[in-house]
């Protein structure tokens, strides 16, 4: 038995010997931090006798602090023995249980019939691979994959904002379709909310003010896992493209030291935004360079969206590890662009991408009421966005 075996196993019995108790109360999992508008709308719709508590991982402690000054139980959350002992006799006192993540201490958990563990994913659509669709899973050991499918077979109901998302989950978890709610992401109400948008692009001209009345050129890429990120050939010069145009790269937090090395290759052009999220830079995007990040689906919600390029210089390496989705390149919004002159030359024609079945495809319950139908199921109520 290895030490995730182990941990599992403890998990098994501490829940086990904490199933007697009464299920009264919510619980939340937190991984990312988009999604504080949904709890507090979850706080706001308890009953006198319920409790909501909020387990967070370590780098969500500013948006847990923000949970904390309203009112509402935060915890930090690591998978360790204090875990087991203190936040599992909680989590068995939850009549619903929210996921943002795929958690794996869940494959150990004794599931009371009473609890409704709900699966409230932090993306829209999906372009990368993942479960068994993950091409790495098939290589993985018997007792892995068994751990897997225990933490997907946990899961009652999944959140989503479209049947496509719901055909991805079903296939890549091996879970019924039944299982799939179409309600839309309650994250992705914000984007739908012109209030919302409109004090975001004030907060972005207030500390970004070299962006405004400017077309601005937002690079987005996804994180690459074990990969050292090099600008590829030509990449700089590419966003530059236009020269009236100002760019914003937005790499994942642990490639800073290429993020600082790519935005000297872009000379006066770049505005450097580190105190600005990649959401609220979306509101003022015009146009988006990204390549399998989930950030496309978001971007194409809002009114600003004019075009969406697609910059994928190492497709054939990324189809292998982590893996893609099969039809991924058949319902892109517009052709792969593969090197740097292609891209150069989209930025320069600066046409306008038609969304539209992007859309209907990805976002089709992501419509600005999602959190309201998603508290109306969990908790009988509607909610308030934000």
């Amino acid at each position: 038995m290895n030490v995730k075996e182990i941990y599992l196993w403890l998990v098994r019995l501490m829940s086990r010997l904490c199933g007697h108790r009464r299920l009264t109360d919510v619980v939340y999992l937190m991984s990312f931090g988009d999604n504080l508008p949904f709890i507090r709308a979850v706080a706001q719709a308890l009953r006198p006798t319920q409790r909501l508590t909020v387990f967070y991982r370590p780098q969500q402690a500013a948006a847990a602090a923000q949970l904390a000054q309203q009112g509402i139980d935060v915890v930090p959350f690591r998978d360790d023995l204090r875990f087991v002992a203190t936040g599992i006799p909680r989590i068995m006192r939850a009549q619903i249980l929210y996921c943002d993540n795929y958690y794996a201490f869940l494959g150990g958990l004794a599931h009371p019939r009473g609890m409704r563990i709900v699966q409230l994913w932090h993306a829209a659509g999906a372009i990368k691979a993942f479960g068994w669709d993950d091409p790495t899973t098939a290589q993985r050991s018997a007792s892995d994959q068994r751990r897997f499918q225990a933490v997907y077979d946990h899961f009652d109901e999944y959140v989503v904002g479209a049947p496509a998302m719901g055909d991805v989950f079903a296939h890549a978890y091996r879970v019924p379709v039944s299982r799939m709610q179409l309600l839309g992401y309650p994250r992705s109400d914000r984007l739908r909310n012109a209030d919302w948008v409109t004090q975001t692009r004030a907060k972005v001209a207030r500390l970004a003010p070299a962006l405004t009345g400017h077309r601005v050129i937002l690079y987005a890429p996804t994180y690459r896992e074990g990969v050292t990120f090099t600008p590829p050939k030509g990449l700089a010069e590419a966003l530059t493209a236009d020269p009236t145009a100002r760019v914003v790269v937005k790499l994942h937090p642990v490639l800073a030291e290429q993020a600082t090395a790519l935005q000297r290759q872009l000379g006066d052009q770049v505005v450097v935004a580190q105190q600005l999220s990649t959401t609220e830079l979306l509101t003022v995007t015009e146009t988006l360079v990204t390549d399998y990040s989930s950030v496309a689906f978001d971007y194409s919600l809002l009114p600003n969206a004019h075009s969406l390029l697609f910059y994928l210089f190492d497709l054939p390496t990324y189809q292998q590890e982590p893996g893609l989705q099969a039809d991924f390149l058949d319902w892109l919004p517009d052709r792969a662009l593969r090197d740097s002159q292609d891209l150069a030359a989209a930025i320069v024609a600066d046409r306008s991408t038609d969304l539209t079945q992007f859309n209907q495809r990805w976002n089709t319950f992501n419509d600005g009421l999602a959190t309201q139908r998603v508290v109306a199921r969990y908790h009988g109520t509607t909610g308030t966005n934000d």
